[in-house]
């Protein structure tokens, strides 16, 4: 009986010790409800806010003309700076105890954390707003880096949309972008071109240097204005090589659409001035003479 009785005092005390905690609770959550809906209307009121970030961006950026992704970037901050202003006011309204150096305290313990666990995705976000604070690649521009060459797209804060040049698409990681060389193909509007045109060795060099410098000067799409250059290059197996160099657009296109016309024009003329464009000779020497046949007479050889 002792045994039972001191049970039943045991569970008399705890079922009072939990209901004196819930109704504390319960006092203490009613308490809150003011300073709970005050952070409610603040939430409200930042939501409010934060849907004319566009207007606000517009405001401290002004009438500056600058590329739409950067203008994106600068709404996107513009909106995380009211919504970080806004809920740490309210998080203030519910716990009045909490300071900046607190919550930057454990901010900071937690983007460490963060840091660590999502190395790459800030890598190329920050190598994304670099990018799109750079005067140079902007959308639309052909590119070549690391194998890939394409137009580009779109910029995001992560990521760079390349067309290549066969129609694919290629997402390319931002820190690729910001780490490595990038050749802009359509920085200038013309850029220089060049080929490689043999002529056999007994042509006289000069001469086939007017009539190539003519050819040239005649295509359209060479500006012939920013100067023709033709070079005798080297001495090859069987020819004379010139490097002939011309300015045109700096597109794909019209380096392959010039590089052509030039070519043909080259070719043509050239075989209308009689000069030669030879492929490889092969000369067999002997040691001792070799007799030759004639076709009427195979017994006789010739000396």
């Amino acid at each position: 009986m002792h045994n039972v009785a001191t049970q039943r005092e045991f569970c008399v005390n705890y079922i009072d010790t939990l209901r004196g905690q819930l109704q504390e609770m319960g006092e203490g959550f009613i308490a809150t409800l003011p300073s709970l809906a005050i952070a409610l209307f603040i939430v409200l009121i930042t939501w409010i806010v934060a849907r004319f970030a566009v207007r606000i961006s517009d405001m401290i950026v002004g009438r500056t003309e600058i590329r739409t992704s950067l203008k994106n970037l600068v709404d996107t901050l513009v909106r995380l700076t009211i919504w970080i202003i806004g809920l740490f006011v309210a998080a203030i309204v519910v716990m009045p105890d909490l300071t900046l150096a607190s919550l930057l305290a454990g901010l900071g313990i937690g983007a460490v954390a963060i840091g660590f666990a999502f190395q790459d995705i800030f890598e190329n976000f920050f190598a994304g707003i670099l990018i799109m604070l750079r005067e140079k690649m902007r959308i639309g521009d052909i590119i070549e880096c690391e194998g890939i060459t394409g137009k580009v797209e779109h910029i995001t804060l992560r990521e760079t949309h390349v067309r290549k040049l066969s129609g694919e698409l290629t997402v390319v990681p931002n820190s690729i972008l910001f780490k490595n060389p990038v050749e802009i193909l359509t920085d200038q509007d013309q850029r220089r071109h060049d080929v490689v045109i043999g002529v056999s060795y007994d042509t006289n060099l000069d001469h086939a240097a007017d009539v190539i410098r003519r050819a040239v000067e005649n295509c359209d799409g060479v500006l012939a204005t920013k100067g023709i250059d033709i070079f005798a290059q080297e001495f090859n197996s069987s020819s004379v090589d010139f490097m002939v160099r011309w300015w045109a657009g700096s597109t794909p296109r019209s380096k392959w659409e010039t590089r052509d016309k030039v070519v043909r024009a080259i070719k043509a003329a050239l075989d209308e001035a009689g000069i030669e464009i030879p492929f490889p000779y092969v000369t067999h020497t002997f040691k001792e003479t070799v007799p030759v046949s004639t076709l009427g007479d195979s017994s006789k050889p010739t000396p």
